[in-house]
């Protein structure tokens, strides 16, 4: 396992002192108001502490409009810079990059949390959401790039924009679900348009050492493989981004699509010239097997979700022991207040089939793949 201990260079910003970033995961844990609360700060901290080689934050909302469930960090607001102060610099205190992840729910936003209709990139009668004019697309993208303009400010070497699970963006790439006729519509260049026009945005206006990443997806959601795959070969040949976070809900699984049937989804992602960006995945990454298997089938680092919430340390645990085994599941309540998630963020896992003793729980990717 040496090789996930070695460090990882980019091509703007700190290194990582291993290949272990923490995946972002939605907890419910922060302040209605999308002030920084002090369980946020105490589980991604401790994170830091136990050896995580960049730490990132679960989904911060850029408008308050773009809110996708109760007790979201924001991002959206100069007030909330204190508290996103205060957590960048314990993360790089513990020697992990801090990396603020940049989002916005689009129709998946509940009509509940934010008080008003739901936005998409057309309208869905499902979602009930309606479509965004050419003006709120625009202040949108303006809000990424100032969010991300905040992240700096608050001491983040970098940010992610949030492009998969059928967020905002992701709705925008999708043909399902973007039918627009202006210039955010119809063809895929069209429908990248606003994920490009804000990675132009944050690259001319934060620093020059400001790191920046994307997560896509590229299953589900009216992702088209095809499409995602010419969408990836763009940003890493262009190299504005650092880094490319792939979720791909199980890492070793074949494509759904017939037509790529026969090697494994993230196959066709590493074959892929990638130039300088570093290049990552996320999906039923548990165990010290399934890291060597990922590192050894050409990604650069891996992203620990679950296996980050039972173990804090996991990077150091599996440091001081090569045979290290995951806690298996399902773990008590208590067990997880001791790995540093509070009241809420434990209430929240239990709807996750199999996590919580003597919880119910049940499988709904709408709900667990939030982050």
């Amino acid at each position: 396992m040496s090789s996930i201990f070695t460090p990882l260079a980019f091509n703007r910003g700190p290194e990582m002192k291993n290949r272990f970033m923490l995946a972002p995961l939605t907890n419910s844990q922060s302040h209605e108001d999308g002030v920084c609360s002090e369980d946020e700060y105490n589980w991604l901290t401790k994170r830091a502490e136990g050896g995580f080689g960049l730490t990132m934050t679960c989904a911060a909302h850029v408008q308050a409009e773009g809110k996708g469930f109760p007790g979201q960090l924001g991002i959206f607001s100069d007030e909330h810079i204190t508290g996103l102060t205060r957590l960048a610099s314990t993360i790089k205190k513990h020697g992990s990059v801090a990396i603020a992840q940049l989002y916005h729910g689009g129709m998946r936003c509940p009509a509940d949390v934010i008080g008003t209709q739901p936005l998409s990139a057309s309208d869905n009668e499902k979602w009930g959401a309606r479509a965004m004019t050419t003006v709120e697309v625009e202040s949108m993208i303006e809000a990424f790039i100032v969010a991300a303009e905040r992240a700096e400010k608050s001491g983040f070497d970098g940010v992610e924009l949030h492009g998969a699970h059928g967020y905002l963006l992701a709705q925008f790439l999708s043909a399902e679900f973007n039918s627009r006729t202006d210039q955010f519509g119809g063809s895929l260049q069209n429908r990248q348009r606003p994920l490009m026009q804000i990675i132009n945005g944050i690259r001319e206006r934060c620093g020059a050492e400001f790191m920046l990443g994307v997560r896509l997806s590229p299953e589900r959601f009216g992702m088209d493989l095809s499409e995602i795959l010419s969408l990836v070969e763009n940003l890493l040949d262009d190299e504005k981004i650092e880094f490319l976070d792939m979720s791909l809900w199980d890492v070793f699984k074949e494509p759904e699509e017939d037509a790529y049937a026969g090697k494994s989804l993230l196959s066709y992602f590493t074959s892929i010239p990638r130039k300088n960006v570093r290049l990552g995945v996320a999906g039923k990454i548990t165990t010290p097997a399934d890291i060597q298997r990922a590192l050894d089938q050409g990604v650069d680092w891996v992203m620990l979700g679950r296996a980050g919430i039972l173990h804090h340390n996991y990077p150091e645990l599996l440091r001081a022991n090569a045979d290290f085994s995951p806690t298996e599941l399902p773990v008590s309540e208590t067990y997880l207040l001791s790995e540093g998630l509070s009241q809420t963020f434990v209430e929240y896992m239990k709807v996750w089939k199999g996590f919580v003793k003597d919880a119910e729980g049940f499988v709904d990717n709408d709900v667990i793949l939030n982050s």
